[in-house]
């Protein structure tokens, strides 16, 4: 009988169940979640994210992605076990932010450009937060102190670099991804040069005319960007539902018990909650939680923007859903991620933090 209440059907139905339940009695506070979520996603996501969605449908229509791939294989391939395709994907996840990697690596495993293991630790190894919100919205906006932006960068990337490293070692039985061969008489000896000839072979096969890659492109990241803005809005009525209920007074009652054990500041545990469900809230508290040490609000706001949140994990998922990739890997490094990060800011506070 536990067997079967336990099952992951019964699980998510009983939750839904639970939500729909919580959404009826709380109606005036899941309409105000709603509206402030659809607010975030057209105000702050739709024009981060719109923009490169396009942009990586145009590059990869272009072969611009075969390029980077043929040019950046002998580094890929040795240090995180991933074509050099994942170059520029790691590249293009770094700049945009969450959930870019994902769609760039659902797109390649798509295309057979890599298998799924491969995809897997590209993944975990590009999914991050991106520059503009790390500097301008956590340092600036939440913190008010841009110093922070060196031990928070170094921390959040540095930790996402040591995820590829860690991720090359799982499963390391799978067979890699062939390496692009040629006739000797149509491949240059010149690698820049053998990478122009990849992306042109890439155009002509993918050949479709500039309007219709362009149409595409945007009728893809539109489609893309409706999933985002309906799982953002969502959470934001999830977190709100289960806030008016008591729900998540009774998880931050347990985060405190943890933070005493580990003699931290329970101030910081609402950062810590928040950022479970969603990066914007989390790293919102921490900015805000008055009478915690800076270095302990700063390596709570590296732990949230590494860990990513339910939100960007359901992005993510719902990204994943139809390759065959899993999802095991994904939590796993991103938890990993978090630790590794907060414990970074703490290691390297004294050299990179703002010393005061």
């Amino acid at each position: 009988m536990l067997r079967y209440l336990i099952h992951p059907v019964v699980l998510v139905a009983s939750t839904a169940l639970v939500l729909a339940m919580l959404l009826a009695i709380f109606p005036e506070s899941s309409l105000t979640a709603a509206i402030r979520g659809i607010s975030i996603w057209w105000e702050v996501l739709f024009p981060a994210l719109f923009p490169f969605f396009v942009i990586s449908e145009v590059l990869l229509g272009f072969g611009i992605v075969h390029f980077f791939g043929t040019l950046l294989d002998p580094m890929m391939r040795p240090v995180f076990r991933v074509p050099g395709i994942g170059g520029f994907v790691m590249t293009m996840g770094f700049v945009a932010g969450y959930p870019v990697g994902a769609r760039l690596s659902a797109q390649l495993y798509d295309q057979k450009l890599i298998n799924r293991t491969e995809g897997e630790r590209l993944v975990a190894l590009t999914t991050s937060s991106d520059p503009i919100f790390l500097i301008g919205a956590v340092a600036v906006g939440f913190f008010h102190n841009v110093a922070l932006v060196p031990v928070l960068a170094v921390a959040h990337y540095g930790g996402s670099l040591l995820i590829g490293l860690l991720m090359r070692f799982y499963d390391r039985n799978a067979p890699s991804t062939p390496v692009n061969t040629r006739k000797k008489e149509e491949a240059p000896n010149n690698r820049l040069a053998t990478a122009f000839l990849s992306m042109h072979k890439a155009r002509l096969e993918d050949g479709r005319p500039t309007g219709k890659l362009l149409s595409d492109a945007i009728a893809a990241a539109l489609r893309l960007m409706m999933v985002v803005g309906g799982l953002v809005v969502f959470f934001s009525v999830v977190m709100e539902v289960m806030t008016s209920a008591g729900a998540i007074s009774v998880i931050t009652s347990l985060v405190d018990a943890v933070f005493q054990l580990f003699g931290l500041p329970a101030v910081l545990s609402p950062a810590i909650v928040n950022g479970l469900f969603e990066v914007t809230l989390g790293v919102k508290a921490a900015g805000s939680a008055g009478g915690a040490m800076l270095l302990h609000q700063t390596a709570a706001a590296a732990w949230v923007l590494s860990w990513g949140g339910l939100s960007v994990h359901a992005q993510v998922v719902s990204l994943l859903s139809r390759t065959g990739m899993r999802y095991k890997p994904f939590i796993i490094a991103r938890f990993a991620h978090g630790i590794i990060a907060m414990l970074m800011v703490y290691l390297l506070w004294g050299w990179l933090g703002p010393g005061i």
